[in-house]
């Protein structure tokens, strides 16, 4: 999915859109899953938070108007996610003995003071959207050459496994690194146009 052709967030403002709400739940159902699990939600919880999360949104988003003096889109969907896991926490039929006290905080977030879970979480959807555009605007071998110097492998041994020069291996390194980067910061504007 393009992020960078008409707002996603100013799609989902109209409930009828369904091509919008897909792409919004392919977006961000990643990122509220791993943000659930960080919590010591179970696997059928963090899939009841989402559905909660879901409703809320079809509700809320029409009539959301982003102010960059309020914060940004990230703190909004975080203050929704704590909301729905809230709201699922307190069902009647959940366990009493169930301890989540870490999901559930009381107050405002602002900008400096996001959770940290959120935050480690955020930076890893944006990186793994972007990875997902890099396997569609890169040669496959290149990428496989990334993907390895990510996973720890020197760059002697990635040039030995790809017949390929050190310079060359660290060539493609930088190219992946920069549009890696440009990626992620063009999601993020992206995100931040409303």
């Amino acid at each position: 999915m393009d992020l960078t052709k008409a707002s996603l967030l100013s799609r989902v403002r109209d409930p009828s859109d369904q091509q919008a709400w897909r792409d919004f739940e392919q977006t961000y159902r990643d990122l509220v899953l791993r943000y659930c699990a960080s919590k010591g939600l179970q696997p059928a919880d963090r899939e009841d938070v989402f559905q909660r999360l879901m409703l809320k949104l079809v509700r809320s988003l029409p009539g959301f108007t982003y102010d960059p003096a309020r914060g940004r889109f990230r703190d909004y969907l975080l203050r929704c996610v704590r909301s729905a896991i809230s709201d699922h926490l307190a069902r009647p039929t959940l366990d009493p003995g169930t301890v989540y006290q870490d999901v559930i905080t009381t107050g405002e977030d602002d900008r400096d003071t996001l959770d940290k879970a959120w935050k480690d979480e955020w930076t890893a959807h944006h990186f793994r959207l972007a990875i997902v555009s890099l396997h569609e605007t890169f040669e496959p071998r290149s990428v496989e050459m990334f993907e390895r110097l990510l996973a720890g492998v020197p760059t002697d041994l990635v040039a030995l496994e790809f017949n390929a020069s050190s310079d060359a291996v660290h060539k493609v390194k930088q190219r992946i690194r920069d549009r890696l980067a440009e990626l992620i910061a063009e999601q993020i504007r992206a995100e931040d146009r409303i």
